[in-house]
């Protein structure tokens, strides 16, 4: 009898978990904000209240970092799954070079064409996911065409080549007008019983730095500079974009069926000037690389503060795990699902990283704007500084050379140890030549991806 029993219940057991509904998947990005800018992390003035109830039902990461500092990089990151000079998406727009005139004269193709047909070779998650059968909508920024090219059922950006198509163009007003599209398809997709995901990358806190007034004159009142005050006022309104998202998706009674994914796209210095500061944005540096990270799961994924290392590289073999699909391909990134369910330590220690030129001068060839290439092992940081010149590659790096940091002890990265530890310089480089060489090698079978058939967007 006992022995039934056992056998009956396991039954049981197998059968929950093969029909077991797979989450809802909703990534929230932040545009051009540092890691220092939340309550949570312990800023003077900024107040999120949301993020910071985000904060404490997540497994969170302090030490998060995208791998390139750059929006789209490292967007391109977050829907590949792969580096930016493995996905050959290195920088926003293609430089005016005679190598990118020749490819353009060798295919008949406009240059940021040929950009944007690299997630057509390697394909990303909206079309891995609509394989388990969820539907997923695009709002806010998004470079790569119309968001029927990235796999998205639904979404707000017609793209290039439209009239107007860079970066977002009308997905752009998400946030800042409204939340209605985003919260029209969550309603739509529970109706329907489908699993669903959601791209939220507003243009918040970014430029233009033009926040209600109702929160400018708060961080006023707070004796900061002007320029600083709209800057902080962008971080909180970006909060209360946030805060409804959470907020209808837990009224809606599927907060347990969702995972909640947190990241930054790349970090921003606010300066009086205007301009953000140099160790910022673009940068390999702390205030560029690094953003807090969260996984938000309920009754799924415990809350708690984590003190390992973790990389928006992370986050698609994540997804496709918690989702049940595949990839195409191997990724470099790890699944942490496991790890986040469990609560027990991440097994790795060491995270990469990269920065390119601004303008892409040889879509064919990342290594031609290359400026950095790092490497974080526990505390100590490596960054190697590279030409950057159109098809050229000059190893051991010119220019700034080797920069070595602790950054326990020195966060601000003030401290360059290079000189008196030649040893762990060493040691770091030849970290950082297995991971590009790895980088470099076949990633198996990638089954081109056929793009979606061009349509104009209805307008909401």
């Amino acid at each position: 009898m006992k022995k039934y029993l056992s056998l009956l219940c396991l039954s049981v057991v197998l059968a929950n978990t093969m029909h077991a509904k797979p989450p809802n998947i909703v990534l929230i990005l932040s545009d051009d904000q540092s890691y220092t800018d939340y309550g949570f992390m312990g800023h003077d003035h900024i107040e999120t209240p949301h993020l910071d109830k985000l904060a404490s039902e997540s497994a969170l990461f302090r030490r998060g970092y995208v791998p390139t500092a750059l929006c789209r990089p490292s967007l391109a990151t977050l829907f590949t799954g792969l580096y930016s000079h493995q996905n050959k998406i290195t920088g926003n727009n293609p430089a005016n070079t005679p190598e990118n005139k020749a490819h353009a004269l060798r295919t008949g193709k406009d240059p940021r064409e040929l950009i944007i047909s690299n997630i057509d070779k390697h394909g990303g998650l909206p079309h891995w996911l609509a394989k388990q059968g969820y539907v997923s909508h695009q709002s806010g920024k998004w470079w790569e065409g119309s968001y029927q090219r990235g796999g998205f059922t639904e979404g707000m950006t017609r793209g290039f080549p439209n009239p107007g198509g860079r970066h977002g163009d009308d997905g752009l007003k998400i946030g800042r007008a409204g939340m209605e599209p985003v919260f029209e398809f969550i309603d739509r997709s529970v109706k329907k019983e489908k699993p669903f995901f959601i791209w939220y990358a507003p243009f918040l806190p970014h430029t233009p730095h033009n926040p209600p007034e109702r929160l400018h004159k708060k961080y006023l009142a707070k004796g900061v500079h002007d320029r600083v005050a709209k800057y902080y006022a962008m971080c909180e309104w970006f909060d209360e974009t946030c805060g409804a998202l959470m907020n209808h998706i837990d009224k809606s009674a599927i907060g347990e069926d969702t995972l909640i994914i947190y990241v930054t796209d790349n970090g921003w210095i606010q300066t009086e000037t205007g301009s953000y500061g140099p160790r910022s944005k673009r940068s390999p540096y702390e205030g560029g690389t690094r953003n807090p990270i969260m996984f938000r799961w309920k009754g799924t994924i415990p809350p708690a503060d984590r003190p390992e290392l973790c990389s928006s590289i992370d986050f698609v073999p994540t997804v496709l795990a918690a989702a049940g699909a595949n990839g195409p391909h191997d990724f470099p990134g790890l699944n942490l699902l496991p790890q986040l369910k469990s609560g027990k330590k991440i097994k790795r220690d060491v995270l990469f990283g990269e920065s390119f030129a601004h303008d892409i001068a040889d879509i064919e060839n990342p290594q031609a704007s290359l400026l950095y290439r790092w490497v974080i092992r526990g505390h100590d940081k490596l960054l190697l500084t590279y030409d950057g010149a159109p098809g050229k590659m000059r190893y051991p790096p010119q220019g700034g050379g080797a920069q070595l940091f602790d950054l326990k002890k020195d966060p601000a990265e003030k401290v360059n140890l290079a000189n008196k530890n030649p040893d762990r310089v060493k040691e770091l480089s030849a970290l950082l030549d297995g991971w590009y060489q790895a980088g470099q090698r076949k990633l198996g079978k990638v089954s081109p991806v056929t793009p979606g058939p061009k349509r104009t967007p209805k307008k909401r």
